[in-house]
């Protein structure tokens, strides 16, 4: 199924976001060792909050929820995202993709590209690299941008990418360093560089080269049921246009029909405990973020009422009295925060909303 919609602006309010420890800009490296989202204080005048991405591919770390528990920040939230990751011959590769930073436009964080300079061997694996360290010193001149920065987030972004392609290049320089120096085999430097050179060609090339590669991921998830989700319904590939004609593209887990009424659903599933962790649930926020700020939304030119849907789902047996002190706190906020803004939650097949926590 195919799913059109638009979105004109964000409106939400986030009830789970963590207590964010706040460090000194003299203390980044640490702060970046210790923490996925941090408020940082600049010179005792301002403060941003920041998380980072410990890979471009957002189906890794959880960079979705890190960038959840910023959102709360009243001031200027920023992420520093690699533009590329690459873990050596006998690991991933993972590159920058456009509707990534697009997505933060719309929820209107600052995006730092950034590129991994310093790294460690593997003690397992010959060919591989771990504990990949930023250019700090980079880092901290873009921060400094950013406070004197009077546009919003979007119009920032799109700078970054005018500077996409040399990031770029200074990344593989970075890789071939360690490389050298560690002797340890990294990706194909030639397969890395043609799409360095996309990036190089300016912003609507690298916009061009993203999206079609976010509509192949999107097509490949359309038809694939990860073992993680425990689903029912149809599954969807979701397009959404900004105000600007921009477009997103997504996949929605489930497509449930009643009447005019279409509930999207984003599917989030634990085999290990009665309802997924904190950050599944976060990372499952993100998408309830868009889904319930989508208007005219529309399969095959017909327009339907959307309802976002958060699932939770487990291997076990649902049962309330086994729930932990701990996860009923985090599912009354989460009822809270349903509430707020307008989704609904189903553990398994029962309405949040209607349970007495």
């Amino acid at each position: 199924m195919d799913v059109s919609a638009k979105i004109t602006g964000i409106k939400y309010w986030p009830f789970l976001c963590r207590d964010l420890k706040v460090y000194n800009l003299s203390d980044l490296d640490a702060a970046l060792s210790q923490d996925g989202s941090f408020i940082l204080d600049l010179y005792g005048k301002k403060r941003i909050a920041l998380s980072w991405w410990v890979s471009a591919k957002r189906t890794r770390s959880y960079p979705y929820a890190r960038v959840y528990d910023t959102l709360s920040f009243e001031g200027k939230k920023v992420t520093v995202i690699p533009i590329i990751k690459d873990e050596g011959r006998e690991g991933d590769r993972d590159f920058l993709q456009w509707d990534t930073i697009s997505l933060m436009s719309l929820l209107g964080v600052y995006v730092i590209i950034g590129y991994y300079k310093n790294a460690e061997k593997s003690k397992r694996y010959a060919h591989k690299i771990t504990n990949q360290r930023f250019d700090i010193q980079y880092i901290e001149e873009e921060i400094n941008r950013i406070l004197s920065y009077q546009s919003d987030a979007l119009h920032w972004n799109l700078s970054q990418i005018e500077k996409a392609g040399e990031i770029g290049k200074t990344a593989l320089c970075c890789y071939e360093k360690i490389s050298r120096e560690l002797g340890v085999e990294m990706h194909s430097k030639d397969s890395a560089e043609k799409r360095i050179n996309e990036l190089i060609r300016g912003k609507e090339t690298f916009m061009q080269l993203s999206r079609e590669l976010a509509k192949k991921a999107q097509n490949r998830e359309s038809v694939t049921k990860q073992p993680k989700e425990k689903l029912s319904g149809i599954k969807a590939t979701l397009t959404i246009k900004n105000y600007l004609g921009g477009y997103y593209f997504f996949t929605c887990d489930e497509v449930e029909i009643e009447n005019e009424t279409r509930y999207l659903i984003e599917g989030k599933h634990s085999k290990q405990s009665l309802i997924p962790s904190l950050e599944d649930i976060k990372d499952g926020l993100l998408k309830m973020i868009l889904f319930a700020n989508l208007k005219e939304v529309k399969i095959e030119g017909k327009e339907y009422k959307p309802i976002a849907v958060l699932k939770l789902t487990s291997d076990f047996r649902f049962s309330q009295e086994k729930l932990r002190s701990s996860q009923i706190e985090i599912l009354k906020l989460l009822k809270e925060e349903a509430r707020e803004n307008n989704f609904m939650v189903r553990i398994k097949d029962r309405d949040l909303m209607e349970m007495v926590l």
